[in-house]
């Protein structure tokens, strides 16, 4: 019983230090154009510029991968040893899992951070900046037509 005890209390404390190291995330001031707007129909003009741009907000922060490694860590740190050993087992397992565990996070969270920001002079004499995925087949010339927020090849 006194194991329960000693994890759930180490497990708490990582937890506790873990939250106290996360950084609020970084919020850029909206930065907004006159000609540049976005619409719901459907526009035709030409792609005036293409830019690979990062969606990823959350670089940096301590997340959930954090906490789940160090309760897992905590966890498989608890099977070794007796004691005083147990106990120091555990702190290590906890403070280990919490850092595997927000590499992890970070690694997936950098790959699934990039999108596309297309430009696109409109026939009217307006401007679009879209953000999307991907960009198939749009080059820099290309005719389009932009619908619903998304830029396709005319």
């Amino acid at each position: 019983m006194k194991t329960y005890h000693s994890l759930a209390a180490t497990a708490i404390i990582a937890s506790a230090f873990l939250a106290g190291c996360a950084t609020p995330p970084y919020q850029s001031p909206a930065q907004t154009s006159p000609t540049t707007a976005q619409t719901y129909g459907t526009s035709y003009g030409v792609v005036d510029s293409i830019q690979v741009v990062n969606t990823n907000t959350g670089a940096g922060r301590i997340g959930a991968g954090a906490v789940v490694g160090g309760i897992v860590g905590g966890l498989l740190g608890n099977q070794v040893g007796g004691g005083t050993g147990n106990t120091i087992a555990t702190a290590a397992g906890v403070v280990g899992g919490a850092v595997v565990g927000n590499q992890i996070e970070q690694r997936n969270k950098a790959q699934a951070g990039q999108a596309y920001q297309v430009g696109v002079r409109i026939d009217s004499g307006g401007y679009l900046n879209v953000t999307q995925d991907s960009v198939a087949d749009l080059s820099i010339g290309s005719r389009v037509r932009v619908e619903n927020g998304r830029v396709y090849r005319y």
